[in-house]
């Protein structure tokens, strides 16, 4: 048994030292792009914003297949929620492809937080693109922040089709998905990892009108 989990843990190593390799061409080739901008005095905003986003979502992947470690140990970091959730709705709103999605930050007071920057981008991105692909064409989704006196609410919701509801009672456990291609795994390890953080998500609501889900955090007292 010992020797079969080597085998696994050096296979998972050598995959993900492949995929690191792959992942970093990608960000050469952006940092090639952005150069070539600069040297011709070329300003396209929502270029340089993609290119951005590119190199953010590869230094996340890059980070967690690092170490396989990885997945069980936190950088934590004093951070700005508000630029963090900023930084996630840009970043996933490149699942949006051709269908008509509003996407609003409502924020409270700022206040910091104390979390793992990469790990917490990845889940709140997780929840932002779950919300995407419940909208069939078009409809909104809603970051709202609320500052309580030593934590903080998040609330991600949306107008998509609702989880239905034997589904919903059991929405965070591993391999639990409503999707026909869906792992069930991701709002898997958002709880998990948020727990680890020191903060829980939760399902607040699911009907006909609107889809909520709840993340609390600490407030960290500068």
């Amino acid at each position: 048994m010992q020797i079969q989990d080597d085998y696994i843990k050096n296979q998972a190593r050598c995959i993900a030292h492949e995929i690191r390799n792959q992942v970093s061409i990608s960000d050469v080739y952006c940092e090639i792009i952005k150069k070539h901008l600069q040297k011709n005095n070329i300003e396209i905003p929502s270029v340089e914003n993609a290119l951005n986003c590119i190199q953010k979502s590869s230094k996340i992947i890059n980070n967690s297949l690092l170490d396989l470690k990885s997945l069980s140990t936190y950088d934590f970091k004093i951070l700005d929620l508000n630029s963090l959730l900023l930084q996630a709705i840009e970043m996933a709103n490149v699942y949006i492809h051709d269908k008509c999605i509003e996407v609003t930050l409502h924020t409270d007071e700022n206040c910091l937080v104390e979390v793992d920057e990469n790990k917490f981008l990845a889940c709140v991105i997780n929840l932002l693109k779950n919300a995407i692909e419940a909208i069939e064409i078009s409809g909104w989704i809603k970051v709202r922040t609320e500052v309580r006196q030593n934590f903080v609410l998040v609330k991600i919701s949306n107008n998509g089709a609702k989880i239905p509801e034997e589904f919903a009672k059991n929405i965070f456990d591993e391999g639990c998905t409503s999707k026909t291609y869906g792992s069930g795994l991701g709002l898997f390890i958002c709880k998990n990892n948020f727990k680890s953080m020191f903060a829980d998500l939760n399902l607040t609501k699911s009907n006909d009108e609107v889809t909520e889900f709840e993340i609390k955090l600490p407030v960290k007292i500068s």
